[in-house]
């Protein structure tokens, strides 16, 4: 099974984003945790973790925690 990002705007609308796929979820996070600010300037604003088509959380918001 793979892991890959599901992309959202604002509305909660999919919208598309790099198609990346990885072996676990540890690559994922690794990935995405080095990646959200540039996914965030492309308007990208939630993401969700997917194993396959299946949800392992998420939605988690880009915005800055203020």
């Amino acid at each position: 099974m793979e892991y890959r990002w599901r992309y959202q705007d604002e509305q909660g609308r999919e919208i598309d984003g790099p198609a990346v796929a990885f072996a676990d979820q540890g690559e994922a996070e690794e990935w995405f945790s080095a990646s959200w600010e540039s996914l965030a300037s492309t308007g990208i604003a939630q993401v969700t973790l997917l194993r396959s088509e299946s949800e392992v959380y998420g939605p988690m918001s880009l915005s800055p925690a203020e």
